[in-house]
């Protein structure tokens, strides 16, 4: 089964090769000459109820608005950089930095500052995130941790009741009171990535994103929907009501120009003063004052202007496994992304996954086929029961063997492949046996986020995905920004009811566990030594970012999908439940009567699988080497473009 499995890897990779995979790779969509220009590419189409703007939503697999899908997108092939992201003016923004010969890291920056402003319901300066960077000259992989944390006031029962005399759960709810707000970190840790790696300086990179919050910018679909589907919650906090609502408190709707002086004068003080002006002083203490807030009966957090100050980027050591013939790097603990992709892999590569690819290949990425998917599937159950129950922030509790290798020991994780039946699904997977005190496991929902993808000139490469949690974070905005709801993530339940501490409880100055899943992938060469960088990668989607990411390295790994179509084939997967996954707004899916009508959704019924058909909100962008250049791909259900030079 190994050589099939080695034979048909090389085949797919020889197929993402060829000219014959690439034939619409475009050089930039539209035919625009302009290397940063903003043009159309696919055909948006909104599926009835596509918004889905309802509280019964289901935000553990739909933890965004879902707005539809653009068929027909093509991949965009550049000539020596590139830079995608969720929306057009943050990915026009990073472009031009890397046009003018700025290095991956000052890119990262300008599109951070950016997506703060035209998409503040996925990420923002009052929020945190994960960055894996690639240097070229010394081929080295580093990984920044930008996580939020507890305050240190905060106990393993901050979020359960308002305090041990009063026993009552926070208002108006655990997200929208001040509990849910941890000290924010991506400032800090891009103010630490520009000062190794940066090459523009560092008050330039903000310009972009002050001159639009200044002149204004037209609230885009995407944005119009979340500010529906949140309007109620926005209302709460004043700035936030002015700001995205009409007089009537209806939601401001697609194509308003805004403005906002007040994050402008935010970004001002940052570029010129550095994030100390963030941290420290005035900006802090409006934080803290609009975290302590309590009107409209909300609970208050119990930030201070110490816990600001005292916020510390860490820098850890990059996760690297095999996967074929290839290298995959990623996030390690408090992300249990990183660890949960490569389990899954690791487990996925005792199948013969090049076989299973997708039918009727089209530019969408195609059918997947029934094994496809139920292989997957099974494989993520098994990591997401070992995340469960072991990952956590790895300052506070200790992974099996003190290390991410006893998890993805090559052996454990064939051990672990043997408990797939090809047959028939699992349901529910029971984690791996270590000798580890941690409760049974738990599984945190987790919500919205945004994705940065960017290689420069000079064959750097800058992988974040950044956050405020939930759409709007906590819905406390100030000085322009929302404040994240991260704490959330923790679990509420500090034991489990086997009496053992859950490994994701809240403790002071910890880092909640996360799923986010920036990833880079390398060449390996015939000594089994890290190759030249292939793909850069990663997704949004709360606790489904560990599928989006999985989906879109098979498709191109072992599928030979271009990335375009990695991207935008179907969404699918499983955590640890008897609920698989598959994208309804999918065009090659039938979605009406629950999948009724649907070969894909059938087969996998008939194995087991509760099939769940609801829209998916993935974020997913990638880019792939190709000779000198690039080829890259951005998701088709948010509003995000691939922009490079010319290829």
């Amino acid at each position: 089964m190994r050589a099939l499995t080695r034979a048909l890897a090389i085949t797919s990779i020889a197929l993402l090769a060829s000219a014959g995979c690439a034939s619409d790779v475009k050089t930039r969509p539209g035919g625009t000459t302009e290397p940063c220009g903003i043009s159309a590419n696919g055909v948006p189409t909104t599926k009835t109820g596509a918004a889905q703007a309802t509280p019964e939503r289901d935000i553990s697999t739909n933890p965004e608005v879902a707005t539809g899908y653009r068929t027909g997108m093509t991949a965009v092939r550049t000539a020596s950089y590139a830079v995608a992201t969720a929306n057009p003016l943050a990915t026009q923004a990073a472009c031009k930095v890397l046009r003018d010969g700025g290095s991956a890291a000052d890119a990262v920056i300008a599109a951070q500052a950016v997506l703060g402003l035209v998409e503040p319901q996925s990420s923002g300066i009052g929020g945190g995130g994960f960055l894996v960077y690639y240097d070229a000259g010394t081929g080295a992989v580093q990984t920044y941790d930008g996580r939020e944390v507890a305050p240190a006031a905060a106990t393993e029962n901050y979020l359960r009741w308002v305090d041990d005399a009063n026993r009552t759960p926070p208002k108006p709810d655990v997200r929208s009171s001040g509990r849910s707000i941890g000290v924010p970190g991506i400032l800090r840790m891009l103010h630490d990535v520009h000062a190794e790696h940066g090459t523009t300086p560092w008050r330039d990179l903000f310009t972009p994103a002050v001159q639009l919050a200044d002149d204004g910018f037209e609230i885009s679909p995407r944005l119009a929907a979340a500010i529906t589907d949140s309007a109620a919650s926005l209302a709460f906090d004043p700035e936030a009501d002015s700001y995205f609502l009409n007089t009537d408190g209806s939601a401001k709707s697609a194509g308003t120009k805004i403005t906002n002086p007040a994050y402008a004068k935010t970004l001002g003080a940052v570029a010129t003063n550095g994030p100390d002006a963030f941290y420290k002083g005035a900006i802090a203490e409006g934080i803290v004052a609009a975290a302590a807030d309590t009107s409209s009966g909300r609970t208050p957090s119990m930030m201070t202007t110490a816990d600001l100050s005292g916020y510390t980027t860490k820098k850890r050591q990059a996760l690297c496994t095999t996967y074929r013939d290839h290298e995959i790097c990623g996030m390690p603990a408090p992300s249990s992304g990183g660890i949960a992709v490569a389990a899954t892999l690791g487990i996925l590569q005792n199948f013969p996954m090049a076989s299973f690819r997708p039918t009727d290949i089209d530019l969408d990425g195609g059918k997947p086929t029934v094994d496809g998917v139920h292989y997957i599937a099974e494989a993520e159950r098994l990591a997401y029961a070992d995340r469960d129950k072991y990952v956590a922030d790895t300052d506070f509790v200790a992974l099996p063997g003190n290390s991410p290798a006893t998890l993805l020991n090559p052996a454990y994780l064939a051990g672990r492949a043997k408990l797939i039946s090809g047959e028939k699904t699992m349901g529910v997977a029971k984690p791996g046996e270590f000798d580890v005190p941690a409760s049974a496991a738990v599984s945190t929902p987790e919500h919205g986020t945004s994705q940065v993808t960017v290689v420069d000139a000079q064959g750097n490469a800058a992988s974040l995905t950044t956050t405020v949690e939930s759409a709007f974070g906590s819905f406390h905005m100030v000085d322009g920004f929302f404040l994240n709801n991260q704490l959330t993530d923790f679990s509420v339940e500090p034991v489990g009811k086997d009496g053992l501490p859950v490994a994701n409880r809240l403790q002071p100055v910890k880092r909640p566990r996360s799923s986010m899943a920036p990833t880079l992938v390398f060449e390996r060469t015939e000594s089994g030594k890290r190759g030249a960088l292939l793909l850069a990668l990663g997704s949004p989607g709360g606790a489904v970012i560990i599928q989006f990411v999985v989906k879109t390295l098979v498709g191109i790994l072992d599928w030979g999908l271009d990335p375009q179509q990695a991207v935008s084939m179907v969404d699918f997967g499983a955590n640890n439940s008897p609920k698989t996954n598959v994208g309804g707004e999918h065009p090659n899916i039938d979605a009406d009567d629950g999948g009724a009508n649907d070969s894909l959704v059938q087969g996998l019924r008939a194995r087991g699988h509760t099939v769940d058909v609801a829209d998916q909100s993935s974020g997913l962008s990638a880019l792939v080497r190709r000779g000198a250049g690039w080829i890259g791909g951005a998701d088709p259900r948010r509003e995000g473009l691939v922009m490079g030079d010319t290829g």
